[in-house]
C-alpha cells in the first residue's frame, strides 16, 4: 500500500516537473499570491480603507513580479533599491495627479526612463518596471498628497511582504532552480520515450497522431535544456562542473532525438527525413508493411519502456540489481555482437537505445555523483570508461564578447524613444475617450513593446491583449455579479485571478490578459467604481493603446519585421557555418574547440528566430504562402541544428573515443556545405549578391571509396550521414531562400 502510494506520488511529482519546468510558473504564482495576501491581513488588522488594500496588493504585486535577477543578494539589492524609487514614483503621481500638462510630460519621461534602463540589465529593467508601475497606481487609486503617509506606508509594508516571500518563504537559488530544471529534463525525457513507444506501436491511421507528440516531446525536451543552459554559471559550484552538466545534457538531447528518427526510419516504407521531426503538420512518412518480426517489434517495446524506467529512475538513487540489469541490458546494444536479429533499420534502433542508455548513465554521473560498479558488466564498464575520459578532457574558455551597438540603433533606445512617442500618442487619444480612465491606453501601449523587438510582434502582442480583454471585460461582469460587495469574496477571487495569471504568462498571453482584466472588474468593485460602462472603456481604451504602440513602432524608428527575421536569419546562418567548420575541422584532425559552447549559440539564435517569426506565422497572417514558407525555413534551420549540434558532439568525442578517429579528407569534402550556408547568408544581407549554392557528388563519395562503409573504420558511418543530411538541408534552405542553386558539373 506504501509503496503504491509513493508510486503515485512519483508520477503526480514527475508530471508537475514536466510540465512546469523548475516549477519556475508555480514558484512565481506562490510568491505574488503570498505576498499579497500577507500585506492584505496586515492592513486589514489595522482596518485600512479599500484604497489602501487595493493600492498594498498592486504594489505588493509589484515589488514580487519586477525582480528578474538570478542570485538572492543582487536580489535583496534590487528589493531594496525599488521602495524608494516606488516611495518617489508615488509622490510624485500624487503630486501631479492634478497639474494635467505636467502630470502627462513627467509620465512621458518616466516611460522613456523605464524603457532606456533596460540597457543596465535586470536591475535596470526592475527599477523602470517599479517606477513606471507605481506611478499607475497612484493613478488608478486616485493618490493625493493628503494621504501620502498611509499609500507609502501601505507600499513599505508591500515590499516588506515581498521580502519575507523571497527570502524565507518561498526562496528560489539558482542551485535549488537547476536542481528543479534537472529532474525536469528527465521527466520529458521520459514523456519523449512514451511518445517514441506509441510511434512504434501506432498503426497506420495513427502515425500522424504518434508523430506529432514525439514533435512536441522533442521540443519541450530542447527547451528544457535551454533553460538548464541558462541557470548553468550561477547554479554550479565552478566552470567545469557547469560545462560537464551541458555536456551530459546534450548527449542526452542529441541521443533522444536520433531515437526518435531511427524509429521513424524502421516504422516508415522509406528512409525518413531529418526534417520530418521538426516541421510541425508534416505528414508521417507512408507506413507499408515491413518485415519487422514481432519478436524483434515487442522485444523494442520492451527496451523502450526499460529505457523510460531508467531515465526515471536514474535521480531515484535505486541502485538495485534489477536496474542495474535493465542498464546493462541497453548498453550491451552498443556492441555488434549483442543486437537481436531483425533488419537493418530495426538494429539501428537498438543501437539508439543504447547510446540513449549510455547518454543516461553519463547524465548520472554527472548530476548525482559516482555510482556502484559492483554489478557492471564488460558493455557497461567500457561506458564508464569513455565517459570518465571525456569528463577528464573537459576544459573551460572564455567567450568573447560580441560589439554593442551604439546610439538609436541600440534596442534599448530605440524602443525608449518608441514607446515615448506612442505614450504620448494614448495619452492624448486616452483623455478624449475618458479624462478618468485614460492611463489604461497607456498601459498597454507600454505592455505591447515589453519582450518585443519589431512591429509585427508589436501587432500581433497587441491582438492577443485586445482579445484577452474583450473576454476578460465579458468574465468580470459575471464575478462582479456574483460578488456584489463581499469585500473578502472578491479579495480571495483576486488572489486566485493573479495566481493563474502569473501561472499562464509564459504559456499565453492572451490568457494571461484574461486573467488581468477579470481580475480588474473585482478591483473596480471594490473600489465602487464597477459599471458596464467602465469595463466596456476598458476594451476601447486597449484598443486605442495598442493603435499608438503599433503605430509609433510603423512610424518612429522603426524595425519591420522582414529586417528583423533577416538580422536574425543571418546570425543563425552565422552560427550554423561557425559549429559545422569547427566540428569539421576537429574531425579532420584540427585543434580542439568549443563545440558545444558554439552549439548553443546556434541553439539560442534559432529560438530567437523563431520568436521573431511569429507574426508571420501567426494563424491570423492573411498572407498564407508567406506563413509556410517561415515555417518551412524554420524546421529546415532546426534540422540543420541538429545535424551539426551531433557532428559537435562526436567531434568532442575524438581525444577519449576508440571507435572516432580524424580524417583530414573530411575538411575538403564538408567544405562545400560551409560555403553554401555563407553564400546563403550572403544572399539574405544583399539579395543582389551573385553567389549560387553549389551541389555535387555525395560527402561519402568525396571521400572515396574506402570510407563509409565499415561501420567501425576512420571515420563512423554516423558522421558520414550527419554531414550529407546537412549538407541536403542546407542545399534545401537555399530555394525557399531564393537563393540560385548551380547544376552539378558533368
Amino acid at each position: 500500500m506504501r509503496a503504491a502510494g509513493r508510486s503515485v506520488r512519483a508520477r503526480l511529482r514527475e508530471r508537475i516537473a514536466a510540465s512546469d519546468p523548475g516549477l519556475l510558473r508555480l514558484t512565481a504564482g506562490l510568491r505574488t499570491v503570498g505576498a499579497i495576501a500577507l500585506t492584505l491581513a496586515v492592513l486589514a488588522l489595522l482596518r485600512a480603507d479599500v484604497h489602501l488594500l487595493v493600492a498594498g496588493a498592486m504594489a505588493a504585486m509589484v515589488a514580487t513580479f519586477a525582480i528578474r535577477e538570478k542570485q538572492l543578494g543582487a536580489q535583496a539589492v534590487t528589493l531594496a533599491l525599488g521602495l524608494p524609487v516606488a516611495l518617489a514614483s508615488v509622490s510624485l503621481g500624487a503630486v501631479l495627479n492634478a497639474r494635467l500638462y505636467a502630470g502627462d510630460v513627467f509620465f512621458v519621461v518616466l516611460i522613456f526612463c523605464a524603457v532606456y534602463g533596460r540597457r543596465f540589465g535586470d536591475r535596470g529593467t526592475a527599477l523602470g518596471l517599479i517606477g513606471f508601475q507605481i506611478y499607475f497606481l497612484s493613478l488608478f487609486v486616485g493618490a493625493e498628497v493628503s494621504a501620502l503617509p498611509t499609500l507609502c506606508g501601505a507600499i513599505a509594508l508591500a515590499f516588506c511582504s515581498s521580502a519575507l516571500l523571497r527570502f524565507a518563504v518561498v526562496p528560489a537559488t539558482p542551485t535549488g532552480v537547476l536542481l528543479r530544471l534537472r529532474l525536469a529534463f528527465r521527466a520529458r525525457l521520459a514523456q519523449l520515450v512514451s511518445a517514441q513507444l506509441d510511434l512504434l506501436d501506432a498503426g497506420p491511421d495513427d502515425m500522424d497522431k504518434a508523430l506529432e507528440a514525439v514533435r512536441e516531446g522533442t521540443a519541450r525536451l530542447h527547451e528544457t535544456a535551454m533553460m538548464i543552459q541558462a541557470q548553468l554559471e550561477e547554479g554550479t559550484p565552478d566552470e567545469s562542473a557547469a560545462r560537464l552538466v551541458q555536456r551530459r545534457i546534450a548527449d542526452a538531447e542529441i541521443a533522444a532525438e536520433r531515437l526518435g528518427l531511427l524509429l521513424l526510419t524502421a516504422r516508415s516504407a522509406e528512409r525518413a527525413d531529418t526534417l520530418t521531426l521538426h516541421l510541425p503538420g508534416a505528414p508521417a512518412p507512408s507506413v507499408g508493411q515491413p518485415a519487422v518480426p514481432d519478436e524483434a517489434t515487442a522485444t523494442l517495446g520492451r527496451d523502450l519502456q526499460a529505457l523510460r524506467a531508467l531515465v526515471l529512475r536514474a535521480g531515484s538513487g535505486d541502485t538495485g540489481t534489477a536496474l542495474a540489469h535493465v542498464r546493462n541490458r541497453l548498453l550491451g546494444y552498443r556492441d555488434e555482437e549483442n543486437l537481436p536479429p531483425a533488419p537493418a533499420a530495426v538494429q539501428d534502433v537498438f543501437r539508439g537505445i543504447g547510446e540513449a542508455a549510455r547518454s543516461v548513465l553519463g547524465l548520472r554521473i554527472a548530476l548525482d555523483g559516482p555510482q556502484d560498479e559492483s554489478d557492471d558488466t564488460p558493455a557497461t564498464a567500457r561506458s564508464r570508461e569513455e565517459l570518465d575520459a571525456e569528463d577528464a578532457a573537459i576544459d573551460s574558455a572564455e567567450e568573447p564578447s560580441e560589439e554593442e551597438e551604439k546610439g538609436l540603433r541600440r534596442p534599448t533606445t530605440r524602443a525608449a524613444v518608441q514607446v515615448a512617442v506612442g505614450s504620448a500618442l494614448a495619452i492624448v487619444g486616452g483623455e478624449l475617450l475618458s479624462t478618468q480612465r485614460w492611463y489604461w491606453a497607456v498601459l498597454t501601449c507600454w505592455i505591447v513593446f515589453l519582450n518585443t523587438a519589431s512591429t509585427g510582434e508589436i501587432l500581433v502582442k497587441g491582438y492577443r491583449r485586445l482579445l484577452g480583454t474583450v473576454f476578460g471585460v465579458v468574465a468580470g461582469i459575471v464575478l462582479a455579479g456574483l460578488v456584489g460587495q463581499h469585500t473578502v469574496t472578491a479579495f480571495a477571487l483576486v488572489l486566485v485571478l493573479i495566481f493563474a495569471m502569473f501561472y499562464v504568462a509564459p504559456l499565453s498571453y492572451t490568457l494571461m490578459s484574461f486573467f488581468v482584466t477579470a481580475m480588474l472588474g473585482l478591483l473596480y468593485t471594490l473600489l465602487h467604481t464597477y459599471s458596464l460602462d467602465v469595463l466596456l472603456l476598458r476594451v476601447e481604451e486597449t484598443a486605442l493603446g495598442a493603435a499608438c504602440g503599433v503605430v509609433a513602432a510603423a512610424l518612429v524608428l522603426p524595425v519591420r519585421t522582414d529586417r528583423r527575421t533577416n538580422e536574425l536569419l543571418g546570425t543563425v546562418l552565422a552560427r550554423l557555418a561557425d559549429v559545422t567548420e569547427a566540428a569539421v575541422g576537429q574531425l579532420s584532425g584540427g585543434p580542439a574547440d568549443e563545440l558545444l559552447d558554439k552549439a548553443r549559440d546556434l541553439d539560442q539564435a534559432l529560438a530567437d528566430l523563431r520568436a521573431a517569426t511569429q507574426p508571420l506565422t501567426h494563424p491570423v497572417t492573411p498572407l498564407r504562402a508567406r506563413r509556410h514558407t517561415a515555417r518551412y525555413v524554420v524546421a529546415l534551420l532546426e534540422t540543420c541544428a541538429y545535424h551539426a549540434r551531433t557532428l559537435a558532439a562526436t567531434a568532442e568525442l575524438l581525444p577519449t573515443h576508440p571507435s572516432i578517429a580524424a580524417d583530414p579528407r573530411l575538411r575538403g569534402a564538408a567544405g562545400r556545405t560551409v560555403r553554401n550556408i555563407e553564400t546563403i547568408a550572403a544572399r539574405v544581407e544583399d539579395e543582389h549578391a551573385a553567389a549560387r549554392v553549389e551541389t555535387g557528388p555525395s560527402i561519402a563519395s568525396l571521400l572515396g571509396s574506402d570510407a563509409g562503409t565499415p561501420r567501425y573504420g576512420r571515420i563512423t558511418d554516423r558522421v558520414l550521414r550527419h554531414l550529407e543530411r546537412l549538407d541536403e538541408a542546407v542545399v534545401g534552405l537555399a530555394r525557399p531562400l531564393g537563393v540560385p542553386v548551380a547544376e552539378p558539373r558533368a
